[in-house]
């Protein structure tokens, strides 16, 4: 059993930056892919980046490449999604999660495990 909580949205203009994080609960954290996943107003909930257990595996979708970084700190049980040059169509909600499957969470959106998410707003 694995337990996420999200921290660190807020309010930002639009080209500034925010780090998210999310810290996990349960002796398991450390085997998991982790992943960020985001749901804007009205619209579906969409993949934003994976991170392997060894962090060798790093995926993002199109629109995060070159201005979101995912990473992770095993010891902390804590993987973190350093946001950069944002911009208004990155508000949304922001949701952590943990899965085995890799690509369970990529191509469908899936995962065993999600926080309660964390809202993010790019004023313009």
């Amino acid at each position: 059993q694995v337990q996420l909580i999200e921290s660190g949205g807020g309010l930002v203009q639009a080209g500034g930056s925010l780090r998210l994080s999310c810290a996990a609960s349960g002796r398991t954290f450390s085997r998991h892919y982790m992943g960020w996943f985001r749901q804007a107003p009205g619209k579906e909930r969409e993949f934003v980046a994976v991170i392997s257990a060894t962090s060798r595996t790093i995926q993002y979708v199109d629109s995060a490449k070159g201005r979101f970084t995912i990473s992770r700190d095993n010891a902390k049980n804590t993987v973190y999604l350093q946001m950069n040059s944002l911009k208004s169509e990155d508000t949304a909600v922001y949701y952590c999660a943990a899965d085995d499957d890799l690509f369970a969470m990529t191509l469908k959106g899936s995962a065993d495990y999600w926080g309660q998410g964390t809202q993010v707003t790019v004023s313009s």
